[in-house]
C-alpha cells in the first residue's frame, strides 16, 4: 500500500502557488501596472481578469448559476480527493497519483477563489445575493499572439476574429493532469485495474503482509520440530529393536 501523503502535499503546493500567483496579481500588478505585464511582448502577457464561471472564462448562467457551480465544486473537489486516497491505497501507477493530484489542486485553488474571494477581495457581482460562494475566480495567462482571423478551413473557428480565453494556474494544473491521463492511460489503469484489463492481478513481495510471512515461518518452524522429534523417536526404536536382537543372540549362544 502505498501513502498518499506525498501526492496531498503536492496538491497542496499547488495550491499555494496558484493562490500567490492570484494574490499577486490582485494587490500589486493590478494597481500599479493596470493589471497587465507583457513578458513576451505580442506572444504571452499577464494580464488581471476576472470571471464568475468555470475554467478558461466560461460560465454557468442564471440566478443561482454560481451558487450551483460553487456547489459543484466543493462535491468535486471531496471526490478526487477520496479517489486519490483509494488509488494509493490500490498501488496505484504514480504517474495516474501525480496527476490526479494536480488535478485536486487545481480544483481546490478555484473552489478557494469561488468560496472566499467575494468577501476577501470584495469581487462578488453586484447582482449576488451574499459575497460567500459568489467570489469571481481570478486569471491572468493569456496567449495574445492567439488572437485574430482564422481561416475559413478551421472547423467551428473558421472565418471569424477569435480572442482566446484567459487561463490561471489552477486551470493549467487541471489541463495537464486531465491531458497526461487521456495520453497514458492505458498504461496508468492497466497497472491500477489489472481485472478490468483482463490481466491477473499480481501481488509483489512488499504486498504480503508481515504478520502473514511472520505466521508462515513460525508454521514452517513448528514443523521442522514436529518432523525432528518423529525423526528421533523413529531412531531411538530402531536402536532398542537392535539391542533387543543382540541381548537374544548373546542369550542362545550363552545356552548352547
Amino acid at each position: 500500500m502505498k501513502s498518499s501523503i506525498k501526492y496531498f502535499a503536492f496538491a497542496a503546493f499547488l495550491i499555494i502557488i496558484d493562490q500567490a500567483i492570484k494574490l499577486w496579481m490582485h494587490y500589486w500588478v493590478r494597481p500599479t501596472h493596470f493589471g497587465e505585464i507583457d513578458i513576451i511582448p505580442n506572444v504571452f502577457q499577464l494580464h488581471y481578469v476576472t470571471n464568475p464561471g468555470m475554467a478558461f472564462g466560461m460560465e454557468l448562467g442564471g440566478e443561482y448559476g454560481k451558487l450551483i457551480l460553487t456547489t459543484f465544486r466543493l462535491f468535486a473537489m471531496v471526490g478526487i480527493g477520496w479517489y486519490l486516497a483509494h488509488l494509493a491505497n490500490r498501488n496505484a501507477t504514480k504517474g495516474l497519483l501525480w496527476s490526479i493530484a494536480a488535478v485536486l489542486g487545481g480544483a481546490i485553488g478555484n473552489v478557494i477563489d469561488s468560496t472566499f474571494y467575494g468577501v476577501l477581495l470584495d469581487n462578488a457581482p453586484a447582482e449576488a445575493s451574499t459575497p460567500w460562494f459568489h467570489g469571481q475566480v481570478v486569471d491572468m495567462f493569456y496567449f495574445n499572439i492567439l488572437d485574430g482571423y482564422y481561416p475559413e478551413w478551421i472547423p467551428i473557428l473558421g472565418g471569424q476574429y477569435n480572442t482566446v480565453p484567459i487561463f490561471n494556474f489552477a486551470d493549467a494544473c487541471i489541463f495537464c493532469g486531465v491531458v497526461t491521463i487521456l495520453i497514458f492511460q492505458k498504461s496508468f489503469f492497466a497497472e491500477s485495474y489489472p481485472e478490468f484489463m483482463g490481466e491477473e492481478p499480481t501481488v509483489t513481495e512488499k504486498e504480503i503482509p508481515t504478520e502473514s510471512t511472520e505466521n508462515i515461518e513460525s508454521t514452517f518452524n513448528q514443523e521442522q520440530v514436529v518432523e525432528t522429534i518423529e525423526n528421533e523417536i523413529t531412531e531411538s526404536s530402531a536402536e532398542d529393536k537392535l539391542t533387543g536382537v543382540d541381548a537374544e543372540k548373546s542369550g542362545d549362544t550363552g545356552n548352547s
